[in-house]
């Protein structure tokens, strides 16, 4: 298509109009002379219904709300001091799991054998932890955890969902009118998800 139309070109996907750049110059011209035009999110279903109606930061359209969340994100959340401040945090639940997993090494493997561990259960089980530690105060997983396994399984569960939702593909993006069929039952997922972590 940018041999026919040229490196910059317009579709139309559903009821929404896309601009198509075929060309590396065409980017960095868009991201950087023009970066307040495409600054901003798309309006999808799972911003609205599982982003609190567009509220969440990381979903939330360029303008005035967006540019002040982002200043107190940055200033309140993701400054150097505060940082600095949750550090002992991060360090903590590092040799947590460390001693987590010699302890597992110790009753169930030897020197020759080893044990198997699921790294991918491991890595999210800590990153989880440190985050919810850093915003909440507790851990959902491993020893010492403030909360019984199923609720935290029914936790990261819940996580799962909200993520893969917002990957799907939903009728009413691309032609709103049509939106009340909810064909996949994507946006009563969206809305079941959104109570579930709520709750």
């Amino acid at each position: 298509m940018a041999d026919k139309y040229g490196p910059v070109f317009t579709i139309r996907l559903g009821s929404h109009r896309v601009l198509v750049l075929s060309g590396w110059e065409m980017a960095r011209e868009c991201f950087t002379v023009h970066d307040k035009v495409f600054s901003t999110r798309p309006s999808i279903a799972a911003s609205k219904l599982l982003g609190y109606d567009y509220a969440m930061f990381g979903f939330a359209p360029y303008g005035s709300y967006w540019r002040e969340m982002r200043k107190i994100a940055t200033i309140e959340l993701l400054s150097n001091h505060r940082l600095d401040m949750l550090k002992h945090i991060l360090t903590s639940e590092v040799k947590t799991v460390i001693k987590e997993l010699y302890k597992l090494w110790v009753s169930k493997g030897s020197a020759e054998s080893g044990i198997l561990v699921d790294m991918k259960q491991w890595f999210g089980e800590l990153t989880h932890n440190i985050a919810l530690r850093m915003v909440g105060g507790k851990r959902y997983f491993g020893a010492n955890a403030d909360f019984d396994e199923d609720e935290a399984h029914r936790y990261q569960k819940v996580m799962r969902e909200f993520f893969s939702l917002f990957g799907v593909f939903v009728l009413s993006d691309a032609i709103p009118y049509l939106g009340w069929l909810d064909m996949n039952r994507y946006e009563s997922r969206m809305k079941k998800t959104a109570k579930e972590l709520d709750a």
